[in-house]
């Protein structure tokens, strides 16, 4: 066996969450922090709590084009910030745990959809030998509480690892994210394969870490070059015979 090590990625690969999700959670996170931060006697109005969330999202969009991401606390002092620039020094620590805590978790109440072949196809490689890790970009949800996601649906126990950008401080398609991952499962590029459904983030990032890639999607594959992936499934119930057969070669 060549391969040693499998790392997948998490949004579009093993849980799906149509883009309309996020004004969803956006309304949950906000009407939390307005009772919140009214609790702890700083009043911030529905609209200018919405003007803020508006705001932050271009600022973490400034950090995510440079492939770097920051911790799920800078994005509540984002907001916050455009609410008022010293709100967020004046708030005691129990308070901005709270709010750290209502931006995170929306997503447990309606778990996204998973890939039904996913748990099968995991435990099937596990059992094979191979090691796994997540290795994801995150958007406004963390890592923490995408780990919680992923023990909802049974899958947590799979991995070994799980490197998520707003923990690393690194994002798809920089190989960084990937060989982070590596070093941690004790694996050499050379023998791990990536899994993941974006041509750019997934096969363009996981090649240049030295990486050989299987794209998950339904579409009729027509890149080349760094964006060409070494295999494709049209979902995660065919990656171990994916796997099988790289490994062979």
């Amino acid at each position: 066996m060549t391969v040693r090590a499998i790392t997948i990625d998490f949004w579009g690969t093993l849980l799906f969450d149509p883009p309309s999700s996020d004004n969803r959670y956006k309304m949950r996170r906000m009407k939390d922090f307005e009772t919140i931060l009214a609790g702890a006697g700083a009043r911030a109005s529905a609209a200018s709590l919405d003007r803020a969330y508006e705001e932050s999202a271009s600022h973490l969009g400034r950090v995510w084009a440079t492939h770097r991401d920051v911790p799920v606390q800078d994005h509540v002092r984002a907001i916050l910030s455009g609410v008022d620039r010293a709100l967020a020094a004046r708030l005691p620590a129990d308070v901005m745990t709270a709010l750290v805590d209502a931006y995170a978790r929306p997503i447990l109440m309606v778990p996204p959809a998973v890939d039904d072949g996913a748990l099968k196809a995991l435990r099937k490689l596990c059992d094979l030998g191979y090691t796994l890790a997540v290795v994801s970009n995150t958007m406004r949800t963390p890592g923490t509480t995408l780990r919680r996601v992923l023990e909802h649906y049974g899958l947590l126990g799979c991995f070994s690892h799980t490197a998520f950008s707003d923990e690393t401080g690194v994002r798809k398609p920089d190989p960084a994210i990937f060989l982070g991952a590596l070093r941690a499962l004790g694996a050499e590029p050379a023998h791990a394969i990536h899994v993941g459904d974006d041509a750019i983030l997934d096969v363009e990032g996981a090649r240049a870490a030295g990486m050989r890639v299987v794209q998950v999607t339904s579409a009729a594959v027509k890149a080349s070059g760094a964006r060409r992936p070494d295999a494709v499934v049209s979902s995660l119930a065919a990656l171990p015979d994916a796997i099988a057969r790289l490994d062979a070669v």
